[in-house]
């Protein structure tokens, strides 16, 4: 089939024609007028002095369409919060850095942690749950994209097809997935979803049958991509992971919310590269090993919620099974890349299987001995019924550290 074909139960919006980016911008600006549009960035003060974010930041000065930018910073003390705030300060865009570390916004996290409602880790999920708050918050906006600051290949058009889907007010879709080739640099990446996702969920149906969940699962061409959309109401009923199951929880939370055809795909890159994780074999708390556990912990977790029963007995037969699969597609990705002229690692992609196989036990018998577990960080709708000014709270925070660092730069 062609570029256009559909498979599985989510909806994919294809790159047909190339369209130039002009004639997509101005459509937005069109839509804008109704529909107001944020996009949110959560980033690490490293990724400022990175190759990319530089670009990004460039390319974002060239968007008519959107209404605000959010920037999450993690990682920073008040001397690189100030860098932080002359970095973005040429964004001609409302926007605003949430300085995650600083005084104010940590005893916001504090008082909420007190009551069991602020995020149990540092990392992604926390930032990207801020970002969403104070989106919540501000109330300007009714789409929201949001996408990584590590985007080597970023271009404009990538943002502007990760929005449209959710900014077209003749389209009825709540959430959009973005989804590209892991191609760069004359080799295959996306080592997690070719040799982790995608044979576990084959290796589940194998095992459990046709379940919708895994169906559904199967049917995202890129499911962790950290590129998504959503129309501002499923933001107070989301419950964001904490860890690396980031992706996955989201995708399992807005299935849980929502039909199946308010749900859409969209091809948002020829190519896309970013920084890469290491394989981390010999430490399960970093680089994709902690990745893979993670991940397979809220595959497990889910099924778990849908009925199905676990036991030790099953997660081995689960690991032997995704290992085969998981081979097979090894060997699919060879002959992929080599009708192609890719550069392939026989070696090295059988060493992550081996890795991922022995990871897919220890996240099953880790659900095992902790079935109460709940990673998920509470939806905004529960932290305001808790603490009813926490968004006023918020604002005043971002507000008060923006206006504190001004200050002291002008006397400067």
């Amino acid at each position: 089939m062609g570029d256009f074909h559909q498979n599985g139960v989510i909806t994919t919006l294809h790159n047909l024609t190339r369209r130039p980016i002009d004639e997509l911008e101005r459509e937005l600006s069109s839509f804008a007028r109704s529909r107001p549009m944020s996009l949110v960035l959560p980033s690490l003060y490293s990724e400022l002095q990175g190759p990319a974010l530089d670009n990004i930041v460039a390319e974002l000065c060239q968007v008519p369409y959107l209404q605000e930018i959010v920037i999450g910073l993690d990682r920073a003390d008040r001397d690189q919060y100030r860098h932080a705030l002359e970095f973005f300060g040429r964004l001609p865009q409302q926007h605003r850095v949430l300085w995650n570390d600083g005084p104010r916004l940590s005893a916001i996290d504090a008082m909420l942690r007190e009551q069991g409602l602020a995020p149990t880790e540092l990392g992604k999920g926390r930032n990207v749950w801020y970002c969403l708050g104070y989106v919540l918050a501000r109330g300007n906006s009714e789409a929201v994209a949001m996408h990584d600051c590590d985007i080597l290949t970023y271009d404009r058009s990538l943002l502007a097809r990760l929005i449209y889907p959710v900014a077209n007010p003749t389209f009825n879709y709540e959430f959009c997935k973005g989804y590209y080739a892991r191609v760069a640099a004359a080799k295959l990446n996306g080592r997690v979803t070719r040799l982790l996702v995608t044979p576990l969920l084959r290796s589940l149906k194998k095992i459990y049958g046709n379940l919708e969940y895994l169906e559904y699962l199967d049917s995202f061409r890129y499911s962790l991509a950290g590129e998504f959309s959503f129309r501002i109401d499923v933001i107070n009923d989301l419950r964001i992971p904490s860890d690396w199951g980031l992706e996955i929880g989201v995708l399992s939370e807005v299935k849980r919310n929502y039909a199946s055809n308010r749900l859409c795909q969209v091809d948002i890159a020829d190519c896309y590269d970013h920084k890469h994780q290491q394989l981390s074999k010999d430490n399960d708390d970093g680089g994709l090993s902690k990745m893979s556990i993670d991940i397979a912990k809220a595959i497990f977790r889910k099924l778990a919620t849908n009925g199905v029963v676990f036991s030790s007995e099953t997660f081995r037969s689960i690991k032997a099974t995704y290992y085969r699969i998981a081979l097979d597609f090894i060997e699919t990705y060879r002959n992929d890349a080599a009708i192609n002229g890719l550069a392939f690692d026989v070696h090295s992609e059988e060493e992550s299987v081996e890795l991922f196989a022995e990871n897919v036990l220890k996240a099953g018998l880790h659900f095992l001995d902790n079935p109460m577990e709940t990673p998920f960080i509470p939806s905004w709708s529960r932290v305001r019924s808790a603490v009813p000014d926490i968004f006023e709270q918020l604002i005043d925070a971002v507000e008060a550290d923006h206006r504190e660092m001004v200050r002291q730069y002008d006397r400067a």
